[in-house]
Protein backbone atom coordinates (compact mmCIF):
# COMPACT_ATOMS: atom_id res chain seq x y z
CA UNK A 1 0.00 0.00 0.00
CA UNK A 2 1.71 3.35 -1.09
CA UNK A 3 2.08 5.67 2.11
CA UNK A 4 3.64 3.51 4.14
CA UNK A 5 7.06 2.82 6.07
CA UNK A 6 8.67 0.33 7.97
CA UNK A 7 7.14 1.83 11.14
CA UNK A 8 3.30 1.50 9.83
CA UNK A 9 1.42 4.89 8.05
CA UNK A 10 3.04 8.17 7.30
CA UNK A 11 1.34 11.42 7.00
CA UNK A 12 1.84 12.59 3.85
CA UNK A 13 2.60 16.91 3.95
CA UNK A 14 3.06 18.99 1.36
CA UNK A 15 4.38 22.54 1.76
CA UNK A 16 1.96 25.33 0.07
CA UNK A 17 4.29 28.17 -1.04
CA UNK A 18 2.75 28.83 -4.58
CA UNK A 19 -0.10 27.88 -6.93
CA UNK A 20 1.64 24.82 -8.11
CA UNK A 21 1.56 23.37 -4.64
CA UNK A 22 -2.14 23.56 -4.53
CA UNK A 23 -2.56 21.53 -7.53
CA UNK A 24 0.16 19.01 -6.44
CA UNK A 25 -1.63 19.03 -2.88
CA UNK A 26 -5.29 17.91 -4.63
CA UNK A 27 -3.32 15.21 -6.95
CA UNK A 28 -2.19 13.87 -3.90
CA UNK A 29 -5.71 14.15 -2.23
CA UNK A 30 -6.98 12.30 -5.33
CA UNK A 31 -3.96 9.58 -5.27
CA UNK A 32 -4.82 8.91 -1.25
CA UNK A 33 -7.82 8.99 -0.92
CA UNK A 34 -8.88 6.35 -4.46
CA UNK A 35 -5.73 4.35 -2.42
CA UNK A 36 -8.24 4.00 0.41
CA UNK A 37 -11.64 3.35 -1.17
CA UNK A 38 -13.56 6.19 -1.29
CA UNK A 39 -16.20 6.49 -3.79
CA UNK A 40 -16.08 8.96 -6.36
CA UNK A 41 -18.30 11.51 -4.48
CA UNK A 42 -16.28 11.26 -1.64
CA UNK A 43 -13.23 12.21 -3.49
CA UNK A 44 -14.42 14.94 -5.00
CA UNK A 45 -15.35 16.16 -1.63
CA UNK A 46 -11.83 15.33 -0.24
CA UNK A 47 -10.10 17.33 -3.21
CA UNK A 48 -12.42 20.23 -3.08
CA UNK A 49 -11.61 20.67 0.75
CA UNK A 50 -7.78 19.85 0.01
CA UNK A 51 -8.19 22.74 -2.97
CA UNK A 52 -9.93 25.19 -0.24
CA UNK A 53 -7.46 24.74 2.44
CA UNK A 54 -4.55 25.33 0.49
CA UNK A 55 -6.18 27.92 -1.47
CA UNK A 56 -6.65 29.85 1.81
CA UNK A 57 -2.93 29.09 3.09
CA UNK A 58 -1.76 30.77 -0.26
CA UNK A 59 -3.84 33.13 0.08
CA UNK A 60 -4.19 34.87 3.08
CA UNK A 61 -0.92 32.83 5.21
CA UNK A 62 1.61 32.84 2.37
CA UNK A 63 2.73 29.73 3.48
CA UNK A 64 1.84 26.56 4.87
CA UNK A 65 1.27 22.92 4.52
CA UNK A 66 -1.32 20.38 4.03
CA UNK A 67 -0.99 17.38 6.11
CA UNK A 68 -2.97 13.77 5.12
CA UNK A 69 -3.24 10.89 7.14
CA UNK A 70 -5.08 7.56 7.34
CA UNK A 71 -7.02 7.07 11.05
CA UNK A 72 -8.55 4.18 11.90
CA UNK A 73 -11.30 4.02 14.49
CA UNK A 74 -12.70 0.38 14.28
CA UNK A 75 -14.20 -1.13 12.10
CA UNK A 76 -14.04 2.55 10.22
CA UNK A 77 -11.01 4.08 7.86
CA UNK A 78 -11.04 7.83 7.51
CA UNK A 79 -8.57 10.63 5.95
CA UNK A 80 -7.88 13.00 8.18
CA UNK A 81 -6.88 16.60 6.64
CA UNK A 82 -4.55 19.55 8.55
CA UNK A 83 -4.02 22.46 7.13
CA UNK A 84 -1.05 24.51 9.12
CA UNK A 85 -0.38 27.99 8.73
CA UNK A 86 1.49 31.01 10.39
CA UNK A 87 -0.37 33.79 8.92
CA UNK A 88 -2.32 36.38 10.24
CA UNK A 89 -5.09 34.13 11.85
CA UNK A 90 -8.81 34.86 11.70
CA UNK A 91 -9.66 37.25 13.40
CA UNK A 92 -13.40 36.20 14.25
CA UNK A 93 -13.63 32.50 13.72
CA UNK A 94 -17.14 32.29 14.13
CA UNK A 95 -17.89 34.57 11.03
CA UNK A 96 -15.76 32.90 8.57
CA UNK A 97 -17.75 30.00 9.05
CA UNK A 98 -21.08 31.74 8.12
CA UNK A 99 -22.77 30.60 4.85
CA UNK A 100 -21.39 33.62 2.27
CA UNK A 101 -19.15 34.99 4.71
CA UNK A 102 -16.08 36.28 2.21
CA UNK A 103 -13.11 38.94 2.93
CA UNK A 104 -11.60 38.70 -0.17
CA UNK A 105 -15.00 39.35 -2.23
CA UNK A 106 -15.16 35.37 -3.60
CA UNK A 107 -18.33 33.39 -3.23
CA UNK A 108 -17.72 33.08 0.80
CA UNK A 109 -18.13 29.10 0.39
CA UNK A 110 -15.00 28.35 1.86
CA UNK A 111 -14.75 27.09 5.21
CA UNK A 112 -18.56 26.66 5.61
CA UNK A 113 -18.08 24.55 2.54
CA UNK A 114 -15.12 23.02 3.98
CA UNK A 115 -17.55 22.19 7.20
CA UNK A 116 -20.03 20.66 4.95
CA UNK A 117 -18.44 18.48 2.95
CA UNK A 118 -16.42 16.78 5.70
CA UNK A 119 -17.53 14.39 8.94
CA UNK A 120 -15.86 15.97 11.06
CA UNK A 121 -14.31 20.12 11.28
CA UNK A 122 -12.33 21.43 13.76
CA UNK A 123 -10.71 25.01 13.99
CA UNK A 124 -8.08 26.98 15.87
CA UNK A 125 -6.90 30.23 15.19
CA UNK A 126 -4.85 32.69 17.13
CA UNK A 127 -4.42 36.57 15.90
CA UNK A 128 -0.97 36.55 14.75
CA UNK A 129 0.02 33.33 15.08
CA UNK A 130 -1.96 31.42 11.92
CA UNK A 131 -4.47 28.85 11.64
CA UNK A 132 -4.58 25.30 12.54
CA UNK A 133 -8.00 23.15 10.25
CA UNK A 134 -8.13 19.59 10.79
CA UNK A 135 -10.94 17.72 9.10
CA UNK A 136 -11.94 13.74 8.66
CA UNK A 137 -13.79 12.61 6.24
CA UNK A 138 -14.87 8.15 7.15
CA UNK A 139 -14.84 6.00 4.54
CA UNK A 140 -18.41 4.71 4.41
CA UNK A 141 -19.39 1.04 4.95
CA UNK A 142 -20.40 -0.41 1.47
Amino acid sequence: MLFQSDEGKEPLTVEIHTEVDIVEARQKGRMFSNCLGFSTLDQARIITTISELSRNIYKYATTGKIIMEIIEKQPEIGLKIIAVDKGPGIKNVPKALESGYTTSGGLGVGLSGVKKLMDEFTISSQEDYGVNIQVIKWKKKK
